[in-house]
């Protein structure tokens, strides 16, 4: 079934930062399952989510270099804020293995915008290059794949706020 990777990928539509989803997550899935083994399928079915990072386990290495990543990004995120509220973050950071002092600038800029919303737009333009980065080398695997279905995500989390009822997207940011 490897042999079905580069007709799978080629027929997938090319996605760019802002656009809408060409189609939903679930519907990516459904595309995938033919044509790739049980495990590959199994492996995209089960991309772990923020809330997910730190269950124990055994990851494709990309999904590692993924959560080592972000987690990264979301520590550097918390230690700003919690200067800027003058209270201690060290009690709720995350481990990482990263190296987030590169990742600072990147928050502060990010953090200049008065607007929420563009300063979560900055940030995943920011896990956007970090995942054009992570394809490198790669071009018909499953590291294609993975890629693909997070930056799907992406698009599909901003496709969610941009059809949000302002009300709703408030109450759901304050709940998180």
């Amino acid at each position: 079934m490897a042999d079905f990777y580069p007709y799978l990928i080629a027929s997938l539509p090319m996605l760019h930062f802002g656009m809408k989803p060409p189609f939903s997550f679930e519907q990516f899935l459904e595309a995938c399952c033919p044509f790739i083994p049980k495990k590959d399928f199994q492996v995209l079915r089960s991309l772990p989510q923020p809330e997910q990072y730190l269950e124990k386990g055994k990851r494709h290495p990309v999904i590692q270099k993924w959560i080592e990543f972000d987690s990264a990004l979301r520590n550097e995120l918390f230690r700003i804020r919690a200067i800027k509220k003058h209270t201690e973050p060290v009690t709720y950071l995350r481990s990482d293995s990263y190296g987030a002092s590169s990742l600072a600038p990147v928050i502060k800029a990010a953090n200049i915008h008065t607007s929420v919303l563009d300063v979560e737009k900055t940030l995943d333009e920011t896990r956007w290059k970090v995942l054009e980065e992570l394809t490198t080398g790669h071009y018909f695997d499953l590291v294609v794949l993975i890629i693909y279905a997070y930056k799907l995500l992406i698009l599909q989390r901003w496709e969610n706020i941009r059809s949000a009822d302002g009300t709703n997207l408030l109450d759901q940011a304050l709940q998180h």
